[in-house]
């Protein structure tokens, strides 16, 4: 921690990224934090860790697990890191895919005039869509052991 930075206790870092204590302590024993301490042991934060929790919070929110954050944070090996990033890439990608078609859907939905929507041909057309679209293994194992329903 720089000299320059001003420092707080634990509380009071929580306080500002709304967390709870126990996190930032669960961070700290998994390694993704690492604030002083002063003559009495305490923790003390400065900006460069304050800057260090939203990177974590951002990341979370990104969907990284702790685990590839902290892969991420601590390697200084660029090509881990970019799998990292890669491979989460490519999850959101994913995500937003799906979320879209379901975007596409509601629209079909709020567009149509008939008094079931349902009914609708082109609503039918993008729920048929989805139908053509392979099954993930997991749904073809479990239905497969139950037989068809």
């Amino acid at each position: 921690m720089k000299s320059s930075d001003s420092v707080t206790s634990i509380g009071v870092v929580a306080e500002r990224f709304g967390l709870a204590t126990h996190v930032l302590r669960h961070w700290e024993s998994i390694g993704l934090l690492r604030p002083a301490r002063d003559s009495a042991g305490r923790r003390r934060y400065g900006e460069d860790d304050a800057f260090r929790i939203a990177v974590i919070l951002r990341a979370k929110e990104a969907g990284f697990a702790l685990d590839d954050i902290q892969a991420m944070l601590s390697t200084t090996d660029s090509a881990a890191r970019s799998a990292v990033l890669r491979n989460r890439r490519s999850e959101l990608q994913a995500r937003v895919a799906k979320a879209q078609a379901s975007l596409e859907m509601i629209d079909h939905a709020l567009a149509c005039d008939h008094e079931d929507f349902t009914s609708c041909p082109h609503f039918r057309g993008a729920v048929s869509q989805h139908l053509l679209r392979p099954r993930s293994e997991g749904r073809r194992r479990h239905r497969g052991a139950t037989g068809p329903r």
